[in-house]
Formats: structure tokens, sequence, C-alpha cells
């Protein structure tokens, strides 16, 4: 198998599992609280980052890594995974997840307008458009079509999920200059953010009365939405000759979403969800570029290929 069937493969194989991960989200949701659910995961996730930096052979720059940032490290755990799946699992509680997972993809048009006050870069014409298909897909799955009424089956639900966006392109902005692997900053981040959870989840809740089926749902999300997954694509990346190869593959991921929450959890999928979602996929593709000079894999393909030549 050459490298781009490798790449193929690797892209595959995680766009694949982040379409289960929203039924994943909503079947933990029955048997854990957002906040015991984002502990749990999060632990799952450190421990699947530490073996493969084990692997990798990078746990012994750990230390050294983590002090010469302290304060970088511990501003990247806070968002990601403390605060970001906090949101995002909550929005999950209010609404269905075939309206709280579309809502959350707007994260890439959100990133161009955050950059924009940030980093003081410029808004193009291209992220104008990008913006209204977005939020106008927003706007029509969250109204299920009735866009005259203005009337939002939860509130709350949506500004969490829209939050989330927003907190997510921020992790990206904060990792935008930073020189480090990806694996590296993921696991440092998450060893900060999870001894903070389980203790504060333990305080609130504590975990007698999760059943077996919880702890295997929140397993389940912990590798495939923040730990295996995120390592998959990586792989991908880094064999790909041309990240155009396989960066469109992310764009099936919504789609085989909605068929999973209709087919496993029995969700109702509106007309409006699929034309909502199409306008959404559609204002990303327009954005596609914006997103790829964010990617801190992007920089790390550059190190990589310059430690090769």
């Amino acid at each position: 198998m050459n490298a781009d069937k490798r790449a193929l493969f690797y892209a595959l194989a995680a766009v694949l599992l982040w379409s289960t991960v929203a039924t994943a989200f909503k079947i933990t949701l029955t048997y854990l609280t957002p906040l015991q659910m984002v502990a749990a995961a999060s632990t799952v996730s450190w421990v699947v980052l530490l073996i493969i930096c084990l692997l990798q052979g990078k746990l012994s720059g750990l230390a050294t890594t983590f002090l010469r940032q302290p304060l970088y490290y511990v501003a990247l755990g806070l968002i990601n995974p403390a605060v970001y799946y906090l949101v995002l699992f909550k929005a999950y509680d209010l609404l269905p997840a075939s309206q709280a997972q579309p809502l959350n993809y707007t994260w890439a048009i959100a990133l161009s307008f955050l950059a924009a006050i940030v980093l003081k870069q410029k808004i193009r014409k291209r992220d104008w458009l990008a913006a209204l298909l977005g939020y106008l897909g927003v706007l029509v799955i969250a109204t299920r079509g009735n866009l005259l009424e203005l009337s939002f089956s939860s509130p709350l639900g949506v500004t969490l999920a829209l939050l989330s966006t927003l907190l997510w392109a921020g992790y990206w902005i904060l990792n935008t200059r930073h020189p480090g692997e990806p694996v590296v900053s993921l696991l440092l981040g998450f060893s900060v953010a999870v001894p903070v959870l389980l203790l504060v989840a333990t305080w609130q809740h504590g975990w007698a009365g999760v059943p077996i089926r919880g702890w295997l749902a929140v397993s389940y999300v912990g590798l495939f939405e923040m730990g295996i997954t995120f390592f998959l694509w990586l792989k991908a990346m880094r064999e790909a000759s041309n990240v155009a190869l396989i960066s469109n593959l992310i764009f099936i991921s919504p789609f085989i979403s909605l068929l999973l929450l209709a087919l496993i959890i029995g969700e109702v999928i509106y007309p409006a969800t699929v034309v909502g979602l199409l306008l959404i996929v559609l204002g990303l593709l327009i954005q596609r570029v914006v997103i790829a000079s964010f990617l801190p894999v992007k920089r790390w393909r550059r190190s990589v290929n310059s430690k090769r030549s």
C-alpha cells in the first residue's frame, strides 16, 4: 500500500469514527451528566494520548515542554477539554443530536471572524459568503424551517452549541503560533484538565450510580472523539502527498452521523435539518482554505517534511 492509499485509509477510518460520536453522546447522556461525561471521557482520552506519546518516545520531554510555557498549557487544558466539552455536551443534552451536531460544525466559520479580531487578519468576501450560508443553515436547523416565526425548540441549547464553536475556534487560534506537536500539546492540556474535572465531578455527582453501559458508552466517546481518531487524522495528514486528497472527506461525517442517529437511536431527522446542513457544508467548502491555514497539523507536517529532507 503506497503512502496516499494509507492516508486515504487513515482518513476514512477517522471520518467514520467521528460520524458515530453524536450518537454516542446521546447514549452516554442517558447515564451520565455532562460534567461526569466530560471528566470520564477526558480521562480515557488522556490514557490514549499517554500511550501514543509513550510509543512515539515523547514522554521524556513532557515536563520540560510544560515548564517552558505553563500558563499556555493551563489555558489550553481549560478550553479543551474542560470548558469546550462541558458546553458541547450540555448542548447535546438540551437539543436533538441531529440539531446540535450541525450547529457545532460552524466552528470553522467562527474561526475566521475570531482571527480577524484577535490576529488582525482581513475578512475576505468569501468569508462573508461562507458566514451568510453557514448561519442561514443554523437558523434553518434551529427553527426547523420556520424562519419567519424564529421559534427555537431550545434557545439555551442553540446558544450553547454556537458558544462551543467560539470556544473551539479560540482553541485553534491559541495553537496558531505554537511550534509544538499537536499530540504533545493535547496530552499536556488534558493532563492539566483531567484532575480538576475528576475532582469537581466526584464532588458534585459521585460515581456510584453509573451502570456498566454508561462506562462503556463514555469510554467509547473518550476513545473515538478525543483520542484515537485525532491520531488517525494526524497519520493521514502525514502520509498524504497532497492534503487536498483527504481534507474534503471530513464533510461526509455529518451526513453519516444523521443516518446513524436515525437508525440507532431513532431520532427524527427533519427535512429542515438536511437543508440547513447542506448550507453549512457549502459555507465550509468555501471556507476550506481558511481552515487549513489554522490547523497545527499543517505546521507539524512542514517540520516532518523538513526532517525527511
